[in-house]
């Protein structure tokens, strides 16, 4: 009996130095780098400080590939089924040499450069056309867009103005394929009044420097069906 007495006042004497020395312990290993955790002080190795966050590195994207640099002046040509093609394929260098090429159903590509031959169906067509400059050759896609026959009309032939005064107006078409711009060509520019142009898109402007009335022959194409018209311009 007195030696458990004894046994129990030394454990009780032992218990408040155990909380400094592991106060003290905890101390020492914040120091060093060490958490200890959990009431039993079990030691854990770990970061004092919370590690930052890795960062994604940042994704290059591939740039977008750069279109392949154009050969001719125009690539893309709208016909018309049954209609006789003429049209011209224009390099940007002079004595570059073309290979014939079929590029529709019904229409062939001389080496001139020349489109022959009426289409014979509707639809997209693209083909190769191989341009050569001395021993270096190079493709430049070559498409034609092939209508069904759809009639068209002029919007408008006449055109009043005045001397001095700037004359602003259209010609413009109805009907024909939609989608597909016209074209506009004066066959005789001596017939414009001095100071008045009419444009390939149709467009009539310019300042009249006479007045008098003008008769001027433009050819209008829609998807190469053409027809010839007379532009009148009243100037006061």
């Amino acid at each position: 009996m007195p030696t458990l007495l004894i046994a129990a006042l030394v454990v009780c004497t032992m218990i408040p130095v155990l909380s400094p020395v592991r106060e003290h312990i905890s101390g020492q290993a914040r120091e060093a780098g060490v958490h200890v955790a959990g009431e039993a002080g079990m030691r854990v190795a770990g970061e004092t400080r919370p590690r930052e966050p890795v960062r994604a590195a940042a994704t290059r994207m591939p740039a977008d590939p750069e279109p392949p640099p154009a050969h001719v002046v125009v690539d893309t040509f709208y016909v018309t089924v049954g209609i006789e093609v003429k049209d011209r394929l224009l390099p940007y260098e002079d004595d570059v040499v073309i290979k014939p090429t079929r590029l529709a159903p019904g229409v062939e590509l001389d080496a001139q450069g020349n489109l022959r031959g009426k289409p014979r169906i509707p639809g997209s067509f693209t083909e190769p056309v191989r341009l050569c400059d001395g021993a270096k050759c190079v493709e430049q896609p070559v498409t034609l867009l092939v209508y069904d026959y759809v009639s068209w009309r002029p919007r408008q032939l006449t055109f009043p103005g005045r001397v001095g005064m700037r004359l602003d107006g259209h010609i413009g078409v109805e009907g024909g394929p939609s989608g597909v711009p016209p074209t506009f060509t004066v066959t005789n520019a001596r017939t414009l009044p001095r100071g008045v142009s009419i444009g390939p898109d149709g467009q009539v402007g310019g300042i009249p420097t006479a007045a008098g009335v003008s008769r001027v022959p433009v050819r209008i194409c829609v998807a190469g069906n053409c027809s010839g018209v007379v532009v009148t311009l009243f100037i006061a």
